[in-house]
């Protein structure tokens, strides 16, 4: 199992307590409200166990790969295939399809991750990557790239009005609901991703161009590091603190916390 350095009290889930998150905690609620305003059809996807090496043995041959759920008949359905896969991760499709499955709009998102910072601690994501410890993240760069995260906002204020800021687990997600945003063609999107990272903002450039289509679902556990991803809201991203505030830590982190 890959050991990544992470801040502390963060550390991968166990399979027991990807359980007992999904089971007692993950509110299909919350899920029906973030997509709310969702047109057509949503495809979910998960990742089992590539990066924490984490996974039930019956799905070991398919533990990196990315599988897609689009058949389904409700979202329990989908809860029901989160139970049974157990995943470090939960994603959802921000594309927008029509009746004939075609992709005729996307959900523009900006995706701000530790790697995409340089450490004055422990360097820049190739140095990490010499050491075996692309994933890996301090304190120090969670605090760096939230504050690019509340800079980013500032700036695309300007052009959207309808934002949420998402703590995805290493990072924040940035998301984008305006009708102008999803009528974006691709090279608009990349345009807008080219113009982020020239003005200094450590975007992953993928993500806001549409070639990454999948992102991290809100509510669901980042099983490398045991927090929820959760909504926060903009005036309060500023004092918000990943490592400790409860509403993201989940119930399995606040007992142990507690009995020790």
């Amino acid at each position: 199992m890959k050991e990544y350095y992470l801040p502390k009290g963060m550390r991968y889930a166990t399979i027991r307590e990807r359980r007992q998150f999904y089971r007692q905690e993950f509110k299909l609620e919350n899920i029906r409200e973030w997509f709310k305003e969702a047109t057509g059809r949503i495809a979910f996807a998960v990742i089992i166990g590539r990066h924490t090496g984490i996974y039930l043995e019956k799905y070991k041959e398919d533990a990196s790969t990315t599988i897609i759920i689009d058949e389904y008949d409700s979202l329990q359905d989908v809860k029901n295939y989160i139970l049974e896969f157990l995943p470090e991760s939960v994603y959802y499709d921000r594309n927008v399809y029509d009746e004939n499955n075609r992709i005729v709009s996307q959900e523009l998102a900006f995706d701000l991750d530790p790697e995409n910072v340089t450490c004055p601690i422990h360097g820049s994501l190739a140095d990490k990557m010499q050491r075996g410890q692309g994933l890996g993240f301090c304190e120090l760069e969670l605090q760096m790239v939230k504050d690019y995260t509340v800079s980013l906002h500032e700036y695309l204020r300007k052009r959207f009005s309808l934002m949420t800021v998402v703590y995805s687990g290493r990072g924040y997600h940035i998301h984008v609901f305006d009708k102008e945003a999803y009528g974006m063609n691709r090279k608009a999107r990349k345009q807008l991703a080219k113009e982020v990272k020239t003005r200094g903002f450590p975007i992953d450039e993928w993500v806001t161009a549409g070639e990454m289509r999948l992102i991290r679902l809100p509510y669901s556990l980042h099983g490398l590091v045991s927090r929820i991803a959760v909504p926060v809201e903009f005036e309060k991203l500023r004092t918000f603190d990943p490592v400790k505030d409860a509403g993201c830590v989940p119930q399995f982190l606040k007992r142990q916390e507690a009995i020790s």
